[in-house]
């Protein structure tokens, strides 16, 4: 109980809830909005014809009717909009593969293995110019926002689940041993790790799911990054039928 008339911190919470839910329905907020959807919009169709490069303020501002010091009312600068297209793209690339990997079949891990990396190409593909900007060459000068990374490991996370149960070969075990000792030593990777498995760092099977992430990424960034650039074209081969063996190669050093 609360003396004296105070709220209690659920009241409280529930009050600031609907303050902000009045805010967001407000027409400002809803004009807000709209507006920086349409920036980003518009930030996308230049990426896509011409790569981070071509992302230019003063011409969506043209296009928009708006002057740009009224496009800095909703984006500090390019930088700005830049990473809040790259927070798009990762939480996007996340709820695919945390769909994927929470209808993979129970107890068929070299299965969900396959379905994680068939999704995440497949977002890929679709969307070349989205990929290329979080997987892509750094922009020079441009730091990404450091809530970025926690995006980033959302998206890889279901891969972790894939590999916890793996029995890695022994060429694999130097890699094995980084990957544990950095889930010991490194207490945000721990709960990562802990989040999608349920594994304490002092488990073995932590550092193996993280082995084995990592080394799945490495692969799907390598195929997926000379695909949507263009680097197959002419090739006697399919991207598809290659990441496929990869994956195959991958799940059998672990043997999933």
């Amino acid at each position: 109980m609360c003396e004296g008339g105070s709220h209690s911190p659920s009241h409280a919470a529930a009050t600031q809830e609907e303050n902000m839910a009045a805010e967001v329905r407000s027409p400002r907020a809803r004009y807000r909005e709209q507006n920086r959807a349409e920036i980003k919009a518009a930030a996308l169709q230049q990426l896509a014809e011409g790569g981070v490069q071509a992302v230019a303020l003063t011409r969506i501002a043209k296009d928009m009717g708006l002057s740009g010091p009224a496009l800095y009312r909703y984006f500090a600068g390019r930088d700005d909009l830049l990473g809040e297209l790259i927070r798009d793209a990762y939480d996007e690339v996340a709820q695919v593969t945390e769909q994927v990997g929470g209808a993979a079949p129970a107890g068929d891990a070299r299965a969900a293995l396959h379905a994680l990396a068939d999704a995440y190409r497949s977002w890929a593909v679709a969307q070349p110019h989205r990929y290329l900007l979080i997987q892509g060459t750094p922009l020079p000068g441009y730091a990404a926002p450091p809530d970025t990374l926690l995006r980033a490991r959302a998206a890889l996370g279901p891969f972790l689940t894939v590999f916890a149960a793996g029995t890695p070969s022994e060429p694999l075990r130097p890699v094995v041993a980084e990957m544990t000792a950095w889930v010991r030593e490194d207490e945000n990777i721990a709960d990562w790790v802990a989040h999608h498995t349920g594994l304490p760092p002092q488990d073995e099977a932590a550092g193996i799911a993280l082995a084995g992430t990592v080394l799945a990424w490495s692969q799907l960034h390598g195929t997926v990054s000379l695909e949507v650039s263009g680097q197959y074209t002419g090739m006697g081969h399919r991207a598809p039928t290659l990441l496929a063996a990869q994956i195959d190669t991958l799940a059998d050093s672990f043997g999933l």
